[in-house]
Parts: structure tokens; sequence; C-alpha cells
């Protein structure tokens, strides 16, 4: 009986050094199990996303039409449109642009390769609307994100008005 105590009591503190082991050495000792999460297809966040089905138009009308292009302002430029735009321009250009659209927003010195454009400059304020809509819809490679998942079409019509109201 002694001796089935003491083993007992072996087996409690050798069970008790193998789990302190056991939760130190978990961080350090990766071990990869297999989940069906890893084994799908995941995107991050503006990272090829998905095409538009086929013949499909969304839910707010079709933004434009790629045979025809680049498409006419339908928003009236007022003062709601213009507010709306400017708080849309603080959430999504702001870091980039800055305050008063000239490229050199807090972030904008960590861009090596190229330098965000200065909205007031003569070379944007003579794009057309639909022109900048297009930038805002698709982006530009390797310089901006699109921000057709961000914005509605709307929104980005209301940012086009905003952006005509920054001038030198």
């Amino acid at each position: 009986m002694r001796l089935l105590k003491q083993l007992l009591v072996v087996f409690a503190v050798l069970g008790v050094l193998a789990s302190v082991l056991v939760t130190f050495t978990y961080d350090v000792i990766k071990i990869d199990w297999v989940v069906f999460m890893e084994v799908q297809p995941s995107f991050k966040p503006m990272e090829n996303p998905l095409q538009v089905p086929a013949r499909s138009v969304p839910v707010e009308g079709a933004a434009y039409i790629p045979t025809l292009g680049v498409p006419e302002n339908p928003v009236a430029v007022d003062d709601t449109s213009i507010a709306r735009g400017a708080e849309l321009y603080q959430i999504n250009c702001k870091m980039c642009h800055g305050d008063a659209g000239a490229g050199n927003g807090p972030i904008a010195p960590f861009l090596v390769n190229f330098k965000p454009a200065d909205l007031t400059s003569p070379a944007v304020q003579f794009l057309s609307d639909g022109a900048i809509f297009m930038a805002l819809t698709n982006g530009k490679e390797n310089r901006m994100p699109a921000l057709n998942e961000n914005l509605t079409v709307r929104e980005r019509w209301d940012v086009v008005n905003f952006v005509r109201t920054l001038k030198k």
C-alpha cells in the first residue's frame, strides 16, 4: 500500500512537471495542425477583389459603362454634396493627400516610390469629373487603392464635387 502511494505521488509530480514544461514550450515549439481554414482561398483587404459577375448591375445602378468612356457627373454640385464629400475626403483621402489636398498628408513622407497627387494642381483640376471619378473607382496602379468597395457610387461623386473646391 505504501509503495502504491509513493508511485502515485511520483506520477503526480511528473504530471505537474510535464504540464509546466508543455505550458512554457507551447509558444516556442509550433505544431502545425491541419485545419480547413488554411486550405481555403483567402484575400487581404484591397488585394485582388473578386470580379463583378457578368451582366450584373449593382443595387445602386451602374456606375459607368466601360465602352462609353468616362461618365458624366450626375450629382448636382450643392452644399449638401460638398459637405458629404468633405466628410468622406477626411475619412478616405486626407491621410495621403492632406487637409488642403496638396499631397502632403501624414503618411505621404513614407510613400517612397510615388508621392500622392496634389489635388489643387492644374493637372488634376483640368481633369473631367468623370476622370476623377474613375481614379477614385479603379485607383492608380501601385499608387492609390481603388475605393469602389469602400464608397458607393453617390459617395464617390460627392468626393469629386469636393475635390473641385480644392483649388489653389
